[in-house]
């Protein structure tokens, strides 16, 4: 009795099972004496269509003028009123459709990309701020200071009536004055003080020394127009020497020994018509490339202008005491500087024998125009070049002293001959001549 019993339940939910099974199965429709009964539309049918409307909703909206949480609802509620409109039968049944089966994605910048395969337009990402238009440039016009009033003649007192002593009087007395007394006298009044302005009492202005050259010292120069400016072993930086030469074309002598060579290298741009001494002694790091640079005559000649003239060519006086300078140096400084008299070559050492032929050579412009040499500590030099001085007509003063290959007797020798009369000795290896 017992197996019959489990026999018959096992039975029955095998029954149970498949009446289930075949109760899910669609019954197909029956026909009626009015005509055939339509389908109903399938699941896969519904939500194609629910696409295409989602895609045509989604071209009706503006790109730029919702948000993304005012998309997103009216999307929403759009695609649930038609939903319920056109397909009550998945209203009832408590459906919605999926928000990732509609085929739109939402960007970080609440904006809507629809895939290129529907046909809509493609929402592209939030563009960054625009740059700010530019400002309209305007005409450019040198804008020069208005000239300055004359000097007044005569000192007003404060009883009304004038000094009897004229400007030029003045002058006369300040003259004698050094530059510490002239600054006293500028504090007096407001006449002294543009009288000691005046640039015939500063012919020669020394900043020697100095750490660092402030804005109102390089004004106080260029006010002043020095005829010799001494910025030997300062702090001068290339765009504050560029602009003092721009502004003291009456300067006729500089001494920049001891400056680095990037701040003298602003004389290979600055022009210097008036210039008859440059003082570049003990600069480092100073080679032939770079006294190339400021021995050669500037590029930017002008147009149809066949003559160049070298950037030092009214140069008297020279001093490279201390450099670097090689054979190559010295024969572009016969080219562009030939009116040296004075020329100061002493701690060099490359100089020796050749570099004398160089300068006394028949070839050379130094040889008809030398008056003070100084080869002294140039430890190449040898007894064989003092013959060579003997070409030099108009020398005046040679200075060998501390040359450890010239022999004292070779030194005395060429005193008692010399070049047109014999030369005096103050002291050894220094010879001078009475002019």
């Amino acid at each position: 009795m017992r197996a019959c019993s489990v026999s018959q339940d096992t039975d029955c939910k095998v029954k149970g099972g498949r009446e289930r099974h075949l109760k899910k199965k669609p019954k197909p429709p029956l026909a009626s004496a009015e005509g055939p009964v339509v389908p109903s539309p399938s699941p896969q049918r519904e939500k194609l269509e629910r696409f295409k409307r989602m895609c045509q909703l989604l071209e009706r909206v503006p790109d730029t003028s919702s948000s993304s949480s005012d998309s997103d609802s009216d999307s929403d509620s759009s695609g649930t009123s038609l939903s319920e409109d056109e397909a009550p039968g998945e209203a009832r049944n408590g459906r919605r459709p999926a928000r990732g089966s509609s085929g739109e994605k939402e960007n970080r910048g609440g904006r809507r990309a629809v895939r290129p395969g529907s046909g809509g337009p493609l929402l592209s990402w939030p563009l960054g701020p625009a740059p700010p238009p530019r400002p309209p440039q305007l005409e450019r016009h040198v804008v020069r200071p208005p000239p300055r009033s004359p000097e007044p003649d005569t000192l007003p007192l404060a009883a009304g009536s004038d000094h009897p002593l004229p400007r030029a009087a003045w002058l006369r007395v300040f003259q004698h004055l050094g530059p510490r007394e002239l600054c006293v006298c500028m504090r007096v009044c407001r006449t002294w003080s543009r009288w000691c302005y005046d640039k015939r009492l500063w012919p020669r202005m020394d900043l020697s020394r100095r750490k660092s050259l402030t804005p109102p010292m390089l004004s106080g120069v260029v006010r002043r127009q020095p005829r010799a400016l001494d910025l030997s072993w300062t702090g001068v930086s290339k765009k504050q020497l560029m602009w003092l030469l721009n502004r003291l074309q009456g300067l006729q002598e500089l001494v920049l020994s001891g400056c680095s060579w990037l701040s003298v290298s602003a004389l290979g741009s600055a022009p210097l018509p008036a210039l008859r001494l440059l003082d570049l002694r003990w600069i480092e790091d100073v080679k032939d490339s770079q006294l190339r640079e400021l021995l050669l005559p500037p590029p930017d000649t002008k147009p149809g202008q066949t003559e160049s003239r070298g950037r030092l060519q009214g140069v008297a006086e020279l001093r490279l005491a201390g450099l670097e300078l090689t054979d190559a140096s010295l024969r572009l400084l016969l080219r562009h500087a030939p009116q040296l008299s004075a020329l100061d070559l002493s701690h060099c050492a490359h100089v020796g024998d050749p570099s004398v032929h160089l300068l006394t050579a028949p070839t050379s412009p130094l040889r008809e125009t030398l008056v003070h040499l100084n080869l002294a500590g140039c430890h190449r030099l040898t007894d064989h070049c003092l013959p060579l001085f003997r070409r030099c007509p108009r020398l005046r003063r040679l200075d060998l002293r501390s040359c450890r290959q010239l022999s004292p007797e070779a030194c005395a020798r060429l005193a008692a001959a010399g070049p047109p009369g014999p030369f005096r000795c103050p002291e050894e290896k220094l010879l001078l001549k009475d002019s």
